[in-house]
C-alpha cells in the first residue's frame, strides 16, 4: 500500500484539553508520527478526564461531563478510559517525561533534534516558563516549526489571559448570535464549542508550513490563535454591521432569507430516545416553495397571497411554522426528508448520537470504524475526515495510553541504552500511571 500523505513526518505534540488534540489527529490520520509528550507527576484538567481518579459513584450518576467513562467505569486507569480523550486519542503514540526537571528537558530537546514539527496549545506563558521558546527550539534543530495555538495569542492585552473554549465563544461574539430570539445568551446554549475547531487551522497551517520548509529548507514559528481562527465563522454578522450598522443577534432556527426551521415530527418529541421525531428544512427560492408545497399535498392555505414571494413568507414566518408543523406531525423525520428532497427542498431529520449509528447514509459510507482499545474495550469510533483514493486513510492504532510507548521512544527514537531507560523510570519520568497522591 502506498505511503500515507504525511508519512515520515514526526511531531512532538504538548497540546491538551481539545482543540490542539484534534488538529494533532487529523496530522495523525494522514500519517505523521504525532509523539504525545506526557507527564506522570501532575494531571492535565480537561485532557485525560476531569480529575486523575474519579470515585466510581460519581461516575455512575455521570457527574463528571464531555462523555463519561467506558461503561460508568473508571477502571485501575481512569484516564485510558475517559471518552472526551480518547475521541481524539487514535492514531498517536504517548512518551512520558517531567520536563520540569533538567534531565527531563534534555530529553524533550533530544526528541525536538529528531521531530519536524512541536506543536502547544497552552495559555501563553506556561511554554515560556518552562523555558520552550522558538529560539531554544531553533538552536536544537534549525529547521524545527513551532506551531503555537494560546487562546489569543502571544502578545496583547488579552496575551496572558487563560482560557477554555466557552469563553472563546463569548470573547468572539458566538453567544450573541446563537440561540433563540426570546432567550439569553446564558440559556439554551450547547456544551458543543465551534471555538474547538481552531484545531483544524491549526492543522492546516501545520500543513502550510511544511510545504514552505519542503521548498527552502527553513522552519519558522507558527501562531495560531484559537479566538482568531474562530472569529472568520461569524464574519457575515461582523461585515453587516461595518456595511450597515445593524447588529445581528440570535435568531434560532431561522435564517435570514429564507423560510427555515425545525419541526416536531410524529414520534417521540424525546429525541435523543430515538431519531426521526424532528426535521429541518429551508425554502429558499420560489422553486422551493413550490416542491414544499408539492409535498404537503397543495393545501389551500399555500395559494394566500400573504405567502406569495420570500419577503411575505418571511413576513410570517410565524404562521407558517404553525401550519408546516400541523403536517410534519404526520410523518417522521426520514419519511420527511425523503418527501421533501425529492420535491427538491433541502430538508434532513435531527439525528441523535445514538441515532447516527443507525442512519443508513452513514453505514453505507462506512463512516464508522470499530476499534478495539486494550483497556477500553471493541467500539465503533467516527471515521476519519477524508478519503483518499491512493492513500486510504482509517484508524490504524487505537487511543493512546498514556506512556504506552516510553520504550519505543526512549530507546529507538532518541537512542538510550537499556540502563538510561531503566534510571529515567528510577526518576519517576517513564510510567504509565500518575503518582499516586494524584486525584
Amino acid at each position: 500500500m502506498a505511503q500515507l500523505p504525511l508519512a515520515g513526518i514526526r511531531i512532538a505534540d504538548l497540546t491538551g484539553v481539545w482543540a490542539g488534540t484534534f488538529g494533532m489527529m487529523l496530522l495523525a490520520d494522514l500519517g505523521a508520527e504525532v509523539i504525545r509528550v506526557e507527564s506522570t507527576q501532575f494531571f492535565q484538567t480537561f485532557t485525560r478526564g476531569i480529575i486523575a481518579r474519579p470515585p466510581k459513584a460519581m461516575i455512575a450518576t455521570q457527574a463528571l461531563l464531555l462523555g463519561g467513562y467506558a461503561g460508568r467505569d473508571p477502571g485501575p486507569r481512569p484516564w485510558n478510559r475517559w471518552s472526551f480523550f480518547n475521541s481524539t486519542g487514535r492514531n498517536k503514540l504517548s512518551m512520558t517525561v517531567d520536563m520540569r526537571r533538567p534531565e527531563g528537558m534534555e530529553v524533550f530537546k533530544r526528541l525536538v533534534k529528531v521531530s519536524d514539527v512541536v506543536v502547544e496549545n497552552a495559555q501563553s506563558e506556561v511554554m515560556d516558563r518552562l523555558g520552550v521558546t522558538y529560539e531554544m527550539l531553533q538552536a536544537v534543530k534549525e529547521d524545527i516549526i513551532y506551531m503555537r495555538m494560546p487562546g489569543y495569542g502571544t502578545w496583547g492585552p488579552y496575551a496572558r489571559y487563560r482560557v477554555y473554549g466557552a469563553n472563546i465563544e463569548d470573547s468572539v461574539g458566538h453567544n450573541s448570535l446563537r440561540g433563540y430570539r426570546d432567550l439569553t445568551p446564558s440559556e439554551g446554549l450547547s456544551g458543543v464549542l465551534v471555538s474547538d475547531a481552531a484545531g483544524i487551522g491549526a492543522a492546516f497551517a501545520v500543513l502550510a508550513a511544511l510545504n514552505y520548509r519542503s521548498r527552502t529548507g527553513q522552519g519558522q514559528l507558527v501562531e495560531a490563535a484559537q479566538a482568531e481562527n474562530v472569529l472568520p465563522f461569524f464574519s457575515q454578522a461582523i461585515m453587516d454591521y461595518t456595511m450597515n450598522g445593524h447588529v445581528q443577534g440570535p435568531i434560532g432556527n431561522r435564517h435570514p432569507t429564507a423560510l427555515q426551521g425545525t419541526y416536531r415530527c410524529r414520534g417521540d418529541p424525546r429525541w435523543e430516545e430515538g431519531f426521526g421525531s424532528w426535521v429541518n428544512l429551508t425554502v429558499s427560492t420560489d422553486a422551493e416553495w413550490a416542491g414544499l408545497v408539492r409535498a404537503m399535498g397543495n393545501p389551500p392555505w399555500a395559494r394566500d397571497e400573504k405567502f406569495a414571494d420570500p419577503l411575505s413568507r418571511h413576513r410570517h414566518h410565524d404562521e407558517l411554522d404553525r401550519l408546516i408543523e400541523e403536517w410534519t406531525l404526520q410523518h417522521d423525520g426520514y419519511a420527511l426528508m425523503y418527501m421533501l428532497q425529492k420535491e427538491g427542498v433541502p430538508a434532513a431529520p435531527v439525528l441523535s448520537n445514538k441515532a447516527l449509528f443507525d442512519d443508513p447514509h452513514m453505514k453505507d459510507r462506512g463512516w464508522f470504524e470499530t476499534v478495539t482499545h486494550p483497556e477500553v474495550g471493541t467500539h465503533p469510533y467516527p471515521g476519519v475526515h477524508a478519503k483518499l483514493s491512493k492513500t486510504p486513510l482509517s484508524i490504524r492504532k487505537p487511543p493512546v495510553r498514556l506512556g504506552e510507548d516510553n520504550e519505543y521512544v526512549y530507546k529507538q527514537v532518541l537512542g538510550f541504552s537499556d540502563a538510561e531507560y531503566r534510571e529515567f523510570e528510577r526518576l519517576g519520568h517513564i510510567g504509565m500511571d500518575y503518582r499516586a497522591d494524584i486525584r
